[in-house]
């Protein structure tokens, strides 16, 4: 993964982090239930982000791995949906 895509991801998480902070002081402190289920798929949004720019790195480092060793790619993309289909 290239440095400015992994700082991307890194800022990301960080930003998930506060969410996952003010979500935990709105249940603490008994806020309305809608505005907090707002802030849980924001931050479920943020994570589907990250998780899907993770799973193109993926599928480029084992298209590259397999094309380098002379296959033909098919392998690596059923890795690839094998793990997003523990995504879903």
């Amino acid at each position: 993964m290239d440095k400015d895509r992994l700082e991307d991801l890194l800022q990301r998480m960080s930003r998930i982090e506060g969410q996952a902070r003010g979500v935990r002081r709105m249940l603490e402190e008994g806020a309305d239930c809608q505005d907090t289920l707002i802030q849980i798929g924001a931050m479920r949004a943020a994570l589907n982000r990250v998780a899907l720019a993770m799973l193109g790195c993926h599928l480029a480092q084992e298209l590259g791995r397999e094309l380098s060793a002379g296959g033909d790619g098919r392998k690596a993309i059923d890795r690839a949906l094998e793990v997003l289909a523990k995504l879903a």
